[in-house]
């Protein structure tokens, strides 16, 4: 493999990177604070892609406006998951908290199915994520240098919500003792509430990226993205929101990496994800970026 070649593979390993890479920042998020693995985060993104593409072509919405209505719908989902399928049993033992996040990801599919159909749907793509860009020898659409640039700003207001505002101090103390911070007169439903809307308006970001890279929809796309967030979210540490950007990073790289010097295993590109969840568990069940959390 020649330099071009490396460099084109180098763009679209960090671009499939950073979108693994803020759909995992919404799984971190909740577990930081519940310890709950949100099943459910991936069909979250899938809804967002299909609020983006029916404010487009139901609605006729300039696409600027459709994604960040997309993307503001998709926010209250996630309050009213929280607020409907997750709150009543918050004092339940994990595994309840754990088999109602799977039945919510089976309610979402289904329910898409039914109301969108089952049919790969064309999404959406503007022109000005449409541009080929040639350099040196290297050719690679526009967007591919959009998505990281996109994922770090979010990546960047996510990071200042919760480490320089008072919602940000307080999700950070429920995360160490929830019964603790409601003594201390905090609501903590509401905090949480504010972290769903936060998780999901950043899967249904990164399900618009998705969407714009990979145009097509269906009410099961989510699933592959979803667990490889997962994956994403556990290699960098999970509860760790920087960690999960840099698990996503790392994934997407290694994954087209190794495609890219060994074709013949493109077949075993989805193996390769949760070959590395397997490792990790294994010898580093915290990941590269998590802390040891008290029993």
């Amino acid at each position: 493999m020649d330099l071009a070649q490396f460099s084109q593979q180098l763009i679209n390993g960090i671009s499939l990177g950073s979108l693994y890479g803020i759909i995992a920042i919404g799984y971190t998020m909740v577990y930081g604070i519940l310890r709950l693995i949100n099943f459910a985060h991936g069909d979250v993104m899938m809804m967002g892609c299909f609020f983006a593409y029916y404010g487009i072509l139901m609605f006729s919405l300039p696409w600027q406006f459709s994604f960040i209505i997309a993307i503001a719908l998709t926010a209250i989902l996630g309050i009213i998951i929280d607020r409907g399928a997750y709150r009543p049993v918050r004092k339940a033992p994990r595994i309840s908290a754990l088999i109602t996040a799977i039945g919510v990801s089976f309610l979402l599919e289904n329910a898409g199915i039914v109301v969108f159909g089952g049919r790969q749907k064309a999404f959406f793509r503007p022109e000005m994520f449409d541009s080929i860009i040639t350099f040196h020898g290297i050719r690679f659409l526009n967007l591919a240098i959009y998505v990281p640039i996109i994922t770090l700003t979010l990546l960047g207001i996510i990071l200042l919500i919760i480490y320089r505002t008072k919602v940000g101090r307080a999700m950070r103390c429920i995360s160490h003792d929830m019964e603790t911070t409601r003594l201390m007169g905090v609501d903590v439903n509401r905090v949480i509430a504010i972290t769903f809307a936060m998780g999901s308006a950043a899967a249904a970001a990164g399900g618009i990226l998705w969407a714009l890279k990979y145009p097509q929809i269906n009410p099961l796309m989510g699933i592959i993205p979803g667990l490889k967030a997962f994956v994403a979210a556990v290699l960098g540490g999970i509860g760790n929101v920087g960690g999960a950007m840099i698990g996503g990073l790392i994934l997407g790289l290694a994954e087209i990496m190794l495609v890219a010097i060994r074709p013949d295993l493109s077949g075993y590109r989805d193996a390769i994800a949760f070959g590395i969840l397997i490792i990790i568990l294994l010898f580093r069940p915290t990941g590269l970026f998590g802390e040891k959390l008290p029993e």
